[in-house]
């Protein structure tokens, strides 16, 4: 742990209240809780030491021994949003809901969002998990502080850009990548698991808010790996100058859709168009990469949320896993949580989730 500050103390009532306002079902708040925002020792995808941001939520209860969910945020441009800063963003609210029910939680900023330095590596496979172990690591040690001990069994969820990140996450505690964690349960939320066809389907403006997806992929990619020798070559003029300095963490996002054409082809060169149709080299190497987050048999219970009302990230992608995730002998569960679209997929499926947590 680098630094500690307390950002929220509710009790059972206020969080019942703000959890009704973000539109999450309160009835599963128990206890009040203390939220703080720790920063905290990690890497960054060359494996050099950095700092990253999380908020940490331990119930306000008489247990000693906690378990420990990992909540992994969506898509987020603006470092500002994410749940360690925002008290009202609904990550916070996520964090709030898990606590009150009476776990302790740590939810990462990820890389380049809150209080982290530098650029966000956008679906980086690498610091995909390092951050969020390296945030369960300085949980324990807060925990520890607070005279709180924490369950070895880690409870991991997450939603779109955290689908995925869940199953990176679980897969190296299920290889013994930490000396004391182990994996407990799965719960992802509308993720992207098949990115290549999300891709593909927002460069040819299939997608809601292609054209930002796309480019916050792009730009991220490229400054990790390297997809493109000159922003000339991926993006149109004028957006070719505008388009990785609106990407820098510090713009929101309605700042960005606003400055960004209505879409991808008149955003992006043809050419680039067609290397994410048909990806090669890096690009190919990367979504090669993330296409197989569900690649594998977790032993612990997995169950996929989607809901058929997303217009962001199709209903495709929970089959997409769950198929994966049936081939290599495992048996997760998928809930379709309705006709809403993808930010009120994660709303409804929390309580859910908190459900499931209870029973594993």
């Amino acid at each position: 742990m680098v630094s500690v500050t307390q950002v929220d103390k509710l009790d059972k009532h206020q969080i019942a209240r703000r959890l009704t306002t973000a539109g999450i079902d309160p009835a599963q708040a128990k206890f009040g809780v203390t939220a703080y925002r720790v920063v905290y020792r990690t890497i960054d995808p060359q494996g050099r030491p950095t700092i990253a941001s999380q908020l940490v939520a331990l119930p306000d209860n008489r247990s000693r021994a906690l378990r420990v969910v990992s909540w992994l945020h969506g898509t987020t441009v603006y470092r500002g949003d994410v749940a360690s800063v925002k008290a009202d963003s609904p990550d916070r609210a996520a964090a709030l809901l898990f606590a009150s029910a009476g776990q302790a939680v740590s939810a990462p900023d990820y890389l380049g969002l809150g209080k982290g330095p530098g650029h966000h590596p956008y679906g980086n496979p690498r610091a995909t998990v390092s951050a969020p172990l390296d945030a369960l690591r300085a949980t324990r040690a807060f925990a520890a502080e607070h005279e709180r001990r924490l369950d070895k069994r880690v409870l991991i969820s997450g939603f779109s850009q955290g689908g995925p990140a869940t199953m990176m996450l679980g897969h190296a505690l299920q290889q013994g990548q930490d000396s004391y964690f182990r994996l407990g349960a799965l719960a992802t939320v509308a993720g992207p698991f098949h990115l290549s066809a999300f891709e593909k389907a927002a460069a040819d403006d299939k997608v809601r808010m292609a054209p930002a997806y796309l480019a916050y992929f792009a730009v991220a990619a490229d400054r990790f790996t390297g997809i493109y020798d000159s922003p000339s070559q991926a993006f149109r003029a004028p957006y070719d100058k505008q388009v990785e300095g609106l990407l820098d963490g510090h713009h929101q996002t309605e700042e960005i859709v606003k400055a960004l054409p209505p879409t991808s082809a008149k955003l992006f060169t043809p050419q680039f168009l067609d290397q994410v149709r048909k990806p090669t080299g890096n690009l190919k190497g990367l979504l090669t990469a993330l296409d197989s987050t569900c690649s594998w048999k977790p032993d612990v219970a997995v169950h996929i949320y989607h809901g058929k009302g997303d217009r962001d990230v199709a209903f495709d992608n929970a089959q997409y896993c769950q198929r994966k995730l049936i081939s290599h002998g495992a048996a997760p569960r998928l809930t379709d949580v309705g006709d809403v679209d993808h930010s009120t997929s994660v709303l409804k499926a929390l309580p859910q989730i908190v459900r499931d947590f209870a029973a594993a």
